[in-house]
């Protein structure tokens, strides 16, 4: 009769422990070498452990919002498409916020300048810069936006 897995008692463990031979088996068989070259060291553990985020936000990053309201499917996904590949972040379905070096700030500004100079429309797109003071007491109201992850800076509280 054999049982189920979580009708086994203590006892039925260590018997079937004891069959597969571990308990007469007193040699250890790995080495130190072996242990240190299974884990990371102790700092990337703890790392790990804490999600702390080696990719901290440089001082000089800008925060801004990208937000615009453009009439046609075609230039509309292709600058969300084109907005997510120069790593913003889609906040709602035609806003973005992004923290980029400024350089990537004016070239995304000057892109997008081109896109509306291109063709004839009442199309209007909105590039606002914003402080971290300013994003921070933001207060939203729905559907939560993690903007630690934007910002790459997750607070860890030691006890």
């Amino acid at each position: 009769m054999t049982r189920k897995k979580q009708d086994l008692t203590a006892e039925d463990i260590l018997q079937r422990i004891a069959e597969a031979g571990i308990k007469d088996d007193d040699e250890i068989k790995r080495t130190p070498e072996d242990e240190e070259s299974m884990l990371d060291s102790l700092p990337e553990r703890v790392r790990k452990i804490l999600n702390i985020n080696e990719n901290q936000r440089k001082s000089t990053d800008m925060l801004f919002f990208v937000m615009y309201d453009i009439a046609h499917n075609k230039v509309r996904n292709m600058v969300a498409k084109y907005l997510i590949k120069r790593g913003c972040y889609r906040i709602q379905k035609s806003i973005f916020l992004a923290d980029l070096p400024p350089e990537d700030f004016n070239k995304i500004k000057s892109d997008l300048a081109e896109v509306q100079a291109a063709y004839d429309n009442l199309d209007s797109i909105l590039i606002v810069p914003i402080s971290t003071d300013y994003l921070k007491s933001m207060k939203i109201i729905g559907q939560n936006i993690d903007v630690d992850l934007i910002m790459r800076n997750k607070n860890t509280l030691f006890f």
